[in-house]
C-alpha cells in the first residue's frame, strides 16, 4: 500500500507541471503561487492538528535557518519554476527542474564534505550531458529565459534541501515544512505588493481555472498530506520512486495536454538527466524528505 502511495504522489506532483502551465496561460505567476502555498500552509497545518503534532517555532538561530529554508525550498523553487513555464516548454521546464539531486550531490561535498564516490561522480557527468543536450542547440539562436529559470529552480532546491542538512535542523517534519511553507508564502506575498499591486485572477476560462484546482487541491494540498503519511514508513530508495516519477509523468503530461513536440535531443536529455538523477538519489546519504 505505501509504494502505490509513493507511485500516487508521483503522478500527482508529475501532473503538476501541465496543470500549472494552463494555470499561468492567465494566473501571473506571483498570484498562482501565493494561492497554492497558502493554501498548501493551511494543509499542513490542518494535518498537524488531526496528527495532533503542535505547531511551534523554533528558538533561536534554528528560525533564522527555517527562514533561510523557506525562502530556497518553498519561495524560489516555486517562483522560478512558474516563471520558467512561461518561457520555455513544460517538458524541459520539469526535466532541468529535477536536476535538483545533481546539485545537491555537488553541494553536499562544498558544504558538507560528503564524498563524491563514483556513483556520484557518474551523476553529475550524466547530468551535465543531459543538460547540455538541453541547451546546446539553442546555443547560438540564445537559450530560452524559461530554461534558465528552470536550472535556478533546481539549483535553489538543492541549495535549500542541503542547507537544512548543514543547519542540523531536527525535528517533526510537518512542523519543520509547515514553517518553510509560512516564510515561503509571506516572501512571495510581499513579492505580489511589489511587483503585481493588482494581480489578474477574474474572470478566467475553464484551462486556467482546472488548472489552478489541480494545482492547489491535488498538486499542493493532497499532493504533501499524502506525503507526510508516508514518509516516515519509506526507505530512501522507495521514496526516490515517486521523485523519478514526476519529471516522467510530467514530460507525458505536456505531450498529451499542452501538444509539447520534443525533438531527438531532447529525448536524449531528457534520459540522460533521468538515470542521472536516478544515481543521486538512489544513495542513502542524499537529504531525500524536502520534495515537490
Amino acid at each position: 500500500m505505501t509504494r502505490a502511495l509513493v507511485v500516487l504522489v508521483g503522478i500527482l506532483w508529475g501532473c503538476n507541471w501541465p496543470a500549472g502551465k494552463l494555470a499561468l496561460g492567465e494566473i501571473t505567476p506571483w498570484a498562482f503561487r501565493l494561492l497554492g502555498l497558502a493554501l498548501g500552509t493551511a494543509a499542513l497545518a490542518g494535518l498537524a492538528a488531526i496528527r495532533g503534532t503542535p505547531i511551534t517555532l523554533p528558538r533561536g538561530r534554528a528560525a533564522g535557518h527555517l527562514a533561510v529554508a523557506g525562502l530556497l525550498n518553498i519561495a524560489g523553487f516555486n517562483l522560478f519554476a512558474a516563471f520558467a513555464q512561461l518561457g520555455a516548454a513544460t517538458s524541459r521546464v520539469a526535466v532541468i527542474a529535477y536536476t535538483m539531486p545533481i546539485w545537491a550531490a555537488l553541494f553536499s561535498r562544498l558544504a558538507l564534505g560528503d564524498r563524491l564516490n563514483l556513483p556520484k561522480l557518474l551523476g553529475l557527468g550524466l547530468g551535465a550531458a543531459g543538460l547540455a543536450a538541453l541547451i546546446v542547440p539553442f546555443v547560438t539562436t540564445g537559450i530560452p529565459i524559461g530554461m534558465l529559470y528552470a536550472l535556478a529552480a533546481a539549483v535553489t532546491w538543492a541549495a535549500g534541501t542541503v542547507y537544512v542538512k548543514w543547519a542540523g535542523l531536527n525535528g517533526d517534519p510537518v512542523n519543520l515544512t509547515f514553517w518553510q511553507f509560512a516564510v515561503g508564502t509571506a516572501a512571495v506575498a510581499v513579492g505580489l505588493v511589489l511587483f503585481e499591486p493588482a494581480p489578474h485572477l477574474w474572470p478566467l476560462h475553464w484551462p486556467a481555472l482546472l488548472g489552478a484546482a489541480y494545482n492547489v487541491v491535488f498538486g499542493m494540498t493532497l499532493a504533501y498530506v499524502i506525503w507526510f503519511e508516508i514518509v516516515g514508513r519509506l526507505t530512501p530508495t522507495t521514496a526516490s520512486l515517486g521523485v523519478l516519477l514526476a519529471p516522467v509523468i510530467g514530460v507525458a503530461g505536456s505531450l498529451l495536454v499542452l501538444g509539447d513536440r520534443p525533438t531527438a535531443t531532447d529525448i536524449a536529455g531528457f534520459l540522460l538527466v533521468l538515470a542521472a538523477a536516478g544515481c543521486a538519489l538512489l544513495l542513502p546519504d542524499i537529504s531525500w524528505r524536502t520534495r515537490r
